[in-house]
């Protein structure tokens, strides 16, 4: 595709470079960017600027927030004493909308997929032991809320090996996430009772 402006095939290349997004839908949005005035372009621009450079990891569940502590960390009314896993804000998003879950989460950042290369060293594993040994804040309940593909149960299957050394209760979303599916695809409805009908973890391993 030659285009007749090097400013627009620069804009059209950046775009592309997301995923998902091929040369033809990035020279579309482009051009409807083209028609919007400039002011509204150049908020645009600085709205990501602003997010690339402003966004920071919550030091305590490594999410995504504006300040060093989330929303959610920083909230009194929440459950200290159950922590959520997951793979990234998405899934907390996801949960969220449920409104059944008042527990803290923690973001792994990732799962474990040998296809990726990504291994266990790549997630926040060790940030999770170390809120875990915490004395200050005691936790009597970890959720594995991750994706039913076989890289979610992997990694969920691995966690559960770790935390068999901590004396906490180890439980999983109900199967009523279809498998194989991302948990931030699943209806509120099925999510919600995923969670309130969690089970212990070693319940949901298979039997030989």
């Amino acid at each position: 595709m030659n285009l007749p402006s090097k400013l627009l095939e620069d804009a059209v290349d950046q775009m592309a470079s997301l995923p998902g997004i091929g040369r033809k839908t990035a020279l579309r949005l482009v051009l409807r960017l083209l028609k919007r005035d400039v002011d509204h372009v150049r908020n645009w621009a600085e709205s990501f600027t602003k997010l690339r450079e402003g966004i920071k990891e919550c030091s305590r569940c490594y999410s995504l927030s504006d300040s060093d502590i989330c929303s959610v960390c920083s909230d009194q009314s929440r459950d200290s004493s159950t922590i959520c896993i997951v793979e990234d804000i998405r899934d907390i998003l996801a949960l969220e909308a449920t409104g059944q879950y008042r527990g803290l989460y923690h973001v792994l950042g990732g799962i474990i997929s040998p296809m990726e290369g990504i291994g266990p060293q790549d997630l926040n594993v060790e940030e999770l032991l170390q809120r875990l040994r915490n004395p200050q804040n005691p936790v009597a309940e970890v959720i594995l809320a991750l994706s039913t593909t076989m890289e979610g149960d992997t990694t969920a299957f691995y966690l559960f090996r770790k935390l068999q050394h901590f004396d906490v209760n180890v439980s999983a979303i109900a199967r009523g996430v279809a498998i194989g599916d991302e948990l931030q695809y699943a209806d509120e409805v099925t999510l919600g009772r995923s969670i309130a009908q969690r089970q212990p973890y070693e319940s949901t391993l298979p039997r030989s």
